[in-house]
């Protein structure tokens, strides 16, 4: 259990970085927002497809 939250925190502090790197995450294009009246919809699908290819990645080479 350690182990993981270590993996987690470190992921976390990575994802922090690039963010603060300047990669527009959470603002892709194919992320959408939908704006009507006093409502707005976000849809963050492109955000959620890259963030999937990721861990995918990592848990591939975690199991090696």
């Amino acid at each position: 259990m350690g182990k993981l939250l270590v993996v987690a925190g470190v992921i976390i502090a990575v994802i922090g970085l690039v963010i603060m790197a300047g990669v527009p995450l959470g603002r892709l294009p194919g992320d959408l927002v939908i704006r009507r009246g006093n409502s707005t919809l976000y849809l963050p699908i492109t955000t959620c497809i890259l963030i999937s290819v990721v861990l995918s990645l990592l848990g591939m080479l975690w199991r090696r």
